[in-house]
Parts: structure tokens; C-alpha cells; sequence
């Protein structure tokens, strides 16, 4: 009877762990959609996520972007580069540079409005929307570096991170 016990426990805890969903930054379930799926494009082939990019829309770098983030702040731009890394849970994020080797910002995607493959990394993009600058919490800096790969320059003495990041609208990834 002891071991049918055990073994039932056994069984139970497997059951509650095999359910267990992963969770993202703000608690919720990770979201696995055709969105964020690792997509297998030959070089040159392009794919949009978000809303679709608009002709005549000012462009921006992310250089001008560090050097005076009041100038370009909150104002619709155009970012074109090459995604550097992404989120590897969902797809929430991206850091973009003009070009390989360059600084990169962090790109987000509304409130998780839309996603991009986990295997963006390695992609030009061609991203619009606006430069934010804020002040990220430790626990929030913490997360995006363990778990899901970011990397600050600056990080302050209590760990939070003054942040210049962009927030995309739409963007257009193409297959180098």
C-alpha cells in the first residue's frame, strides 16, 4: 500500500509539472503563436509584423538617437539596421543596431501588440515608431538579462537602468 502511495504521488506531481506554462516578465503564460515561431526564409525574403510601415516617415539612427534622446523623442520614426538580438521566451523584443558592430536599443512591441520569430537575430529590419527614454526597475533589468539574453552598458549603482529603448509600431525583417 506504501509504495502505491508513493507511486501516486509520484504521479501527481508529474502531472501538475508537465502542465505548468512558462511565464513571461509580467507573470502571464508565454505566448507561442505563428508570430513569434522560428521562420525559415532564404536570403532576401522579407516578412512585416505590426502595423504596416507608411512611406514618408522621417528616418532616424540609432546613433543620433543616444547622442540627443530629447531631439527624437516621442516622435514617429523610421529605424532601418540589423536586429542584434531578440527575446528568446517570445519574441516581445528585439535590440536593433545601424550596422554590425554599432550600439544597439531596445526595441519593443506595444504592449506585446505583436512579435517577432525567436530567430530574428541576424535579420536587417526596417522598424517604425517612437525613442522613449525611462528608468527600468532592478527586478525588470534582471529578468530581460537572466532570461531572456539583453545586455545594458550602464546599469545604476541599484541596479535599475536608464533606458533609451524604441517602441515599434511595425517593422519589416529581411533574410541576409
Amino acid at each position: 500500500m506504501k509504495k502505491v502511495i508513493v507511486l501516486a504521488s509520484f504521479v501527481f506531481a508529474l502531472g501538475i509539472s508537465a502542465t505548468a506554462q512558462e511565464m513571461n516578465s509580467k507573470g502571464e503564460p508565454v505566448v507561442r503563436s505563428e508570430q513569434n515561431k522560428p521562420v525559415d526564409l532564404k536570403a532576401g525574403e522579407k516578412i512585416t509584423r505590426g502595423v504596416a510601415l507608411t512611406k514618408g516617415v522621417k528616418k532616424s539612427s540609432v546613433e543620433k538617437a543616444f547622442k540627443d534622446p530629447a531631439k527624437v523623442a516621442d516622435k514617429t520614426v523610421e529605424l532601418n539596421g540589423l536586429v542584434v538580438r531578440s527575446c528568446k521566451k517570445e519574441g516581445c523584443w528585439a535590440e536593433i543596431a545601424d550596422k554590425e558592430g554599432g550600439k544597439s536599443v531596445r526595441v519593443t512591441f506595444g504592449d506585446h501588440a505583436f512579435f517577432i520569430p525567436l530567430n530574428a537575430a541576424g535579420m536587417k529590419v526596417r522598424a517604425q515608431g517612437t525613442f522613449k527614454t525611462k528608468v527600468l526597475p532592478k527586478e525588470h533589468v534582471d529578468h530581460l538579462i537572466k532570461d531572456d539574453g539583453a545586455k545594458f552598458d550602464n546599469i545604476n549603482p541599484d541596479g535599475t537602468v536608464t533606458e533609451v529603448s524604441f517602441d515599434a509600431t511595425g517593422v519589416e525583417l529581411v533574410k541576409i
